[in-house]
């Protein structure tokens, strides 16, 4: 069941921060960087953000995607998706959602370039690639768009 998620909530924002955190120790364990200072300041960056989240729950909060709302644009800041339920679709059910409950926006997302199922999924909803930038020595994101 796709829902919007008050992140004001304290048991649903402990979930979130739950999964978010998960999903960075897994990139980050992936990526040769587990316990840098960055990216403990961004895990703290997005629990003290101001942006919207909408959540995918069943019995359990399975997945999330962050997203701030600008002029005619969406941004999409982090799809936060555990690998045993994103393989469910717990991924592809959020980002249909979003872009379908904003018809008419332009979206912009950024990824990191070692994100293949990101990059997958984002393509598989026609999004283009924009760039290539450097987010750290050796750290590559690819930017998206998207005129929906």
């Amino acid at each position: 069941m796709i829902h919007i998620v008050d992140h004001q909530n304290e048991q649903l924002a402990k979930e979130i921060q739950g999964i978010q955190q998960a999903a960075y120790r897994i990139e980050a364990e992936l990526m040769g960087f587990y316990g840098i200072p960055q990216l403990h300041e961004t895990i703290a960056q997005i629990q003290n953000s101001t942006e919207t989240f909408v959540g995918y729950k069943e019995e359990q909060l399975q997945g999330l995607l962050s997203y701030r709302v600008k002029e005619g644009e969406i941004d999409i800041h982090r799809l936060v998706v555990h690998p045993d339920h994103f393989r469910k679709g717990v991924g592809r059910k959020l980002v249909a959602y979003l872009l379908g409950h904003f018809r008419g926006y332009r979206f912009t997302v950024s990824t990191g370039t070692a994100n293949k199922p990101a990059i997958a999924l984002y393509k598989t909803f026609g999004f283009q690639e924009q760039r290539l930038f450097e987010v750290a020595p050796g750290i590559t994101c690819t930017q998206f768009s998207l005129s929906n």
